[in-house]
C-alpha cells in the first residue's frame, strides 16, 4: 500500500465538541506590555499548542471574533517566540511579507475563493521563505480570510491544529500562518493541477484517463486511512472533490481541514457535534442525528468514487429534479452489472477494463451502506483499490466488447450524462458552484 501511515507528530488535547455539540472557545484579555501600547487581538490556537496553562473556561459561547490569549505581561515579541517554538515546523509570516509575496493580493493572483476567503498565488524564497519576485523561488498558495467570514477564526484554528501536527504525502503541506490586523492567513504548498473537481467537471479541461482516476482515488484513500489510524483518530468530515488537490504528477492530497474533528475516545462509538458539511457528501446518519463516526468519512469517499466513475457531480440542480442527488439517482443502477457501462463517464471512450469498473461499482455500494457499521474501513478500501488498479485491458487500448447501446427514452440511465455542470475555476479546496457561489452546506441542527 506504500507509505500510508506517515509520521505522527506531537500529541495534542481533544477539543470539547463531544456530547451536546461544539462550543466556540476563547479567552479575552489586554496586552499589558506597556501603558501606551494598543490592544492586540490574538486568536486561540489549539489546546496544548498555546502552552501548558489550563483553560479557565472564560469566553465559552462567545463569538469567535472576541480577542483571546490573556498572556498577562508577556511582551508581544516574547509571545511570538513562544508560539513559534510550539509550532517549529511552521513559519509565522507577517502581513507585510505576504502582501509582498502576492503583490499586495492583486486580483490576477487569485487562485480560488470560498467561505473562508480568497486564495492567492505568491512566491517565496525556497530556503528562507522570504517573499520573492514572481517566478523566483517557489510558488505558494496564500489563503486569506474575508472580513465578514463567520467561520474564519474557527477554520483557521482547525487548519493550524491538524496540518501543523500531522505530516503525510497525501495531506497538503501547511508552510506557515499569520494573524494581523484582524486577518487570518494560511500559507500552503502550491498544487499546480488544482482540485479534482476542476478536472472532473470542467468542459475546458482534458478528461482524466482511467489510470489517473484510480491513482487519485488511491492517494485520497491513503490520506484518509492515515487520519483514521493516527494515535488520536481524525474524522475529516468534509471529503469531496474540491478538497482533493493534485500536484504536477496528479498525486492527490487532502486539503481544507476547517471541519476536521478528533474521533471518539474512552470507548465511545461516535462524536456528537453540530451538523456541518456539504449536501450530497455527508453521511445519512450524521445528517439525521449529528452523530459523527469514523465511517462517516467512508460514505463521503464512496460519493467521490462515484463521481470519478461517472464524471457527474454529487449535487447538480441543473439536472431534472429527481436527478439532483447523484447517489439517490444512480445507486440503484450499481446493483445491475449490465447498467454499469451506462454509468461510466463517456469521456473515457471505453478505454478502461470492464471488470475493473464493475469492481469499483461494488466498492462504491459498500461505502454507501446506510448502516455505517457495514461500511469497510479505509484500509480495506485502499487494499481493494490497489487490487483494482492491477486489472488491465486485455483487448488493447479500447474495449468494445459491448455493442453501442440503443436509446431507451424511458430509462433514467439514458439521461445520465446529458446534464453536466461546469463549475467555476477554483483551487486549494475552495468551494464553488456553477454560478460561482458555494454549494449548499448542511445546516446546523
Amino acid at each position: 500500500m506504500g507509505n500510508c501511515w506517515g509520521d505522527h507528530s506531537e500529541d495534542f488535547s481533544r477539543d470539547s465538541g463531544r456530547g451536546k455539540g461544539e462550543k466556540p472557545s476563547g479567552k479575552s484579555g489586554r496586552d499589558r506590555s506597556g501603558d501606551d501600547r494598543r490592544r492586540h487581538h490574538r486568536p486561540e490556537l489549539p489546546k496544548k499548542v498555546v502552552g501548558n496553562r489550563a483553560e479557565d473556561g472564560r469566553g465559552n459561547g462567545r463569538k469567535s471574533e472576541d480577542r483571546s490569549w490573556d498572556r498577562g505581561g508577556i511582551k508581544e515579541e516574547e509571545e511570538q517566540q513562544q508560539q513559534q517554538a510550539l509550532l517549529p515546523n511552521l513559519k509565522m509570516f507577517t502581513l507585510a511579507e505576504l502582501r509582498s509575496a502576492t503583490r499586495n493580493f492583486r486580483p490576477d493572483t487569485v487562485l480560488g475563493e470560498g467561505g473562508f476567503g480568497r486564495v492567492f498565488k505568491g512566491w517565496v524564497n525556497e530556503t528562507t521563505l522570504a517573499p520573492s519576485k514572481v517566478g523566483v523561488g517557489i510558488p505558494v498558495a496564500v489563503k486569506k480570510s474575508s472580513p465578514d467570514s463567520p467561520q474564519g477564526l474557527r477554520e483557521w484554528q482547525a487548519e493550524v491544529k491538524f496540518l501543523g501536527k500531522y505530516s503525510h504525502p497525501n495531506l497538503v503541506k501547511l508552510i506557515g500562518y499569520c494573524w494581523e490586523e484582524k486577518q487570518f492567513l494560511l500559507v500552503y504548498e502550491y498544487m499546480s493541477n488544482r482540485s479534482l473537481e476542476n478536472h472532473l467537471f470542467r468542459r475546458d479541461v482534458d478528461p482524466l484517463d482511467w489510470e489517473t482516476r484510480l491513482k487519485v482515488a488511491i492517494g485520497a484513500a491513503c490520506g484518509l486511512a492515515f487520519l483514521h489510524n493516527s494515535e488520536k483518530s481524525v474524522i475529516y468530515r468534509d471529503f469531496k472533490a474540491s478538497n482533493i488537490l493534485l500536484d504536477e504528477e496528479f498525486n492527490a492530497k487532502l486539503s481544507d481541514f476547517g471541519l476536521a474533528k478528533l474521533g471518539p475516545a474512552d470507548g465511545d462509538s461516535h462524536v456528537s457535534t453540530r451538523i456541518l458539511g456539504t449536501y450530497g457528501y455527508a453521511a445519512p446518519e450524521y445528517v439525521a442525528t449529528g452523530h459523527l463516526y469514523i465511517n462517516s468519512d467512508v460514505y463521503g469517499f464512496g460519493v467521490v468514487l462515484l463521481e470519478l466513475l461517472s464524471g457527474l457531480q454529487a449535487m447538480d440542480t441543473s439536472r431534472p429534479s429527481k436527478q439532483h442527488n447523484l447517489v439517490e439517482w444512480v445507486k440503484p443502477m450499481l446493483f445491475d452489472r449490465r447498467k454499469i457501462k451506462k454509468i461510466v463517464d463517456p469521456r473515457l471512450e471505453n478505454r478502461y477494463p470492464s471488470k475493473a469498473a464493475v469492481q469499483v461499482a461494488e466498492l462504491i455500494l459498500r461505502c454507501l451502506e446506510v448502516d455505517q457499521r457495514k461500511r469497510p474501513s479505509m484500509e480495506n478500501v485502499l487494499e481493494t483499490l490497489e487490487h483494482i488498479s492491477k486489472i488491465k485491458n486485455t483487448r488493447g487500448q479500447s474495449e468494445q466488447t459491448t455493442p453501442q447501446r440503443s436509446p431507451l427514452p424511458q430509462s433514467p440511465a439514458d439521461h445520465l450524462h446529458r446534464h453536466r455542470s461546469t463549475p467555476t475555476h477554483h483551487a486549494h479546496g475552495h468551494r464553488g458552484g456553477r454560478d460561482g457561489s458555494r454549494p449548499s452546506k448542511v445546516k446546523s441542527m
